[in-house]
């Protein structure tokens, strides 16, 4: 741990990486009524949308091919601009692995209070998203710019997949192991870092590593349901994928991978707000036994480019849990 002396891009927002995002209920109700028929005369077929609450839209087009399509961006997580960079860079690239989908082309997305804070950070910003994006094998092409009170960066990302070997959240089986591939814990060292400065290179290493590598890897196991652990934690992810595949969640906790210093952080008092909504949200759904409330909040932790939650064993990477049938009590995520 150091104490950064740089530009404190993180003090200039209300919030911080994917733990600024709308609350996942407040969200639900509001994009309840926009799914429905497909446009008349509409290029290609829509395979995922909104219903399952998926990390991309995937369209089928002509070839043989399906378009995977996402968008992600966020106030500053940490207070490097380059860093940033290739976090929000590496966040965005999630939802295309997280589909099992190879990213194509990336449009940067950036909002910049330009009379406060000076353009060099900037180019440092967009150099870290470019370097990340590259390392995938992923073009960068332009964008759009605006002028913001708050410094917000990310990218929408546009990858192709075989449409018949999509990992979708709704695929989910009961009998089926759950794998995480990043442990969890940035969201509480982020909170920190905005709060005092300490900064905590493991977090960073951890939210700018690519999940191309565990991609590859489940779509190499016959994996067909996954998501990504973002600012939902890993309970509301768990939540959204035993929901949508109609099981129920079983997860051990002590066999959850967790960044060394964040079971302190939370012991600290350093929670964000978006981790306490996600365990208020959960909670309805959630069983637990034998687990401690710091438990429960590090599983609630809104992460920022998390790992990949994969219904499936993977070489490599730590099982958690597994998939049962669905409670008659509506129980979906069981945490011991």
């Amino acid at each position: 741990m150091t104490i950064s002396t740089a530009t404190r891009l993180t003090q200039y927002a209300h919030g911080g990486g994917c733990a600024c995002k709308i609350p996942p209920g407040e969200l639900e109700s509001v994009v309840a009524g926009l799914a429905g028929a497909d446009p008349a005369g509409a290029t290609g077929e829509l395979l995922v949308g909104l219903d399952p609450g998926d990390d991309a839209a995937v369209v089928r087009i002509a070839g043989g091919q399906a378009l995977v399509a996402t968008t992600d961006f966020f106030t500053p997580v940490v207070d490097d601009a380059y860093d940033w960079g290739r976090i929000a860079a590496a966040n965005a690239l999630s939802d295309v692995y997280a589909m099992g989908a190879a990213p194509v082309v990336a449009l940067n997305l950036l909002g910049w209070p330009r009379d406060v804070l000076p353009y060099e950070l900037v180019e440092e910003v967009l150099r870290g998203g470019r370097d990340v994006a590259h390392l995938a094998g992923c073009h960068v092409a332009g964008g759009h710019s605006v002028d913001d009170p708050e410094p917000k960066y990310g990218m929408a990302v546009t990858g192709v997949a075989d449409p018949d070997r999509l990992m979708r959240a709704d695929a989910g089986r009961a009998g089926d192991a759950l794998t995480l591939t990043k442990p969890v814990g940035v969201g509480t060292l982020n909170n920190r870092h905005k709060a005092t400065g300490e900064t905590y290179a493991e977090a960073v290493a951890t939210m700018a590593t690519l999940n191309a590598q565990a991609s590859r890897v489940a779509l190499d196991a016959g994996v067909r349901c996954a998501t990504d652990v973002t600012g939902f934690g890993l309970l509301g992810h768990l939540h959204q994928l035993a929901r949508a595949s109609g099981v129920t969640a079983v997860i051990d906790a002590a066999r959850v991978p967790v960044l060394d210093a964040a079971a302190r952080s939370v012991a600290d008092g350093y929670v964000s707000g978006g981790t306490r909504r996600n365990l208020e949200w959960v909670r309805p759904s959630l069983a637990h036994s034998g687990v401690s409330d710091d438990d429960l909040v590090l599983l609630a932790d809104a992460q920022t480019s998390g790992g990949l939650l994969v219904a499936g064993e993977l070489p490599g990477f730590p099982v958690v849990g597994e998939l049962v049938p669905a409670r008659p009590d509506g129980v979906t995520v069981v945490v011991r």
